[in-house]
């Protein structure tokens, strides 16, 4: 038994070792002083940091992204949590079928699912490309918002509601005084989870976005194309850093929502 466990171990340590050596490489590489991409780096240096802030077109498309997962997190959220509400709190005909719909963008390819958002978004309604790609955007982040808020209302008393009720609040009071007070970890931990899948998303995006405008995953990729200095390695970084700080606050969120309804 004690072999067995071993040898589960060593096989864990090295699957660990395969994904975050990769990280870790890539990190090293982001501090080269030299204009080539190298590993081991040659020296340490900040500069390519600073470069990030220089090009004009990171600046930009890291701008459009922002704008782009913000503004279609609140659209998410205002279609997402009255579903999830209605998926958690009542039982009608059809609803396994609705709930399919919603989590459909998630088992679609990616690149089946920009196709498509081509296709119908793009060239059949003509929207322009800052409107498709915040539907495109919207549609992505949908499906997460429901499902962890369908999870946090699955832990809610939903005897607290009726109470409420039966005191004479409305249904819309309680809804905003009551029931979201509730959930509200579960709401932050689905819109960060949501603005992760969306900044990050390169799939979607590509087919979403046309000339003059782009984001900041779309730019890198270009930039790969055109250059091979250290300055996406250390865009990277900044990044891994920025997913982990989201992902701690997810954990630490959920599991604040979990204890407190048990």
């Amino acid at each position: 038994m004690r072999e067995k466990n071993r040898g589960l171990a060593l096989f864990t340590f090295l699957i660990f070792l395969f994904l975050l050596g990769l990280l870790l490489i890539i990190s090293v590489t982001s501090f080269e002083p030299g204009t080539v991409l190298k590993f081991p780096p040659q020296g340490f240096s900040l500069r390519w940091y600073e470069n990030i802030f220089e090009v004009e077109m990171f600046m930009e498309t890291f701008k459009t992204s922002m704008i782009v997962s913000l503004a279609g997190n609140l659209l998410a959220l205002a279609l997402g949590i009255p579903a999830a509400y209605a998926l958690s709190r009542f039982q009608f005909k059809g609803k396994s079928l609705l709930n399919g719909v919603f989590i459909s963008p998630v088992l679609i390819p990616g690149i089946v699912m920009g196709f498509a958002m081509l296709k119908y978004v793009i060239i059949t309604y003509q929207l322009p490309i800052y409107a498709g790609l915040l539907v495109g955007h919207t549609v992505l982040m949908l499906p997460f918002i429901i499902r962890v808020i369908a999870s946090s209302l699955s832990n809610f008393d939903f005897a607290i509601e009726e109470a409420s009720l039966s005191l004479g609040a409305g249904r819309l009071e309680t809804f905003f005084k009551v029931v979201l007070p509730n959930i509200r970890s579960g709401i932050i931990a689905a819109v960060l989870i949501a603005f992760l899948e969306s900044f990050n998303n390169v799939d979607i995006s590509v087919f979403m976005t046309g000339p003059g405008v782009s984001t900041l995953p779309i730019q890198m990729l270009t930039y790969v194309e055109n250059y091979f200095d250290p300055t996406i390695a250390a865009i990277s970084v900044l990044l891994m850093i920025i997913t982990a700080i989201f992902m701690f606050i997810i954990e630490r969120l959920m599991g604040l929502s979990y204890f407190t309804k048990r």
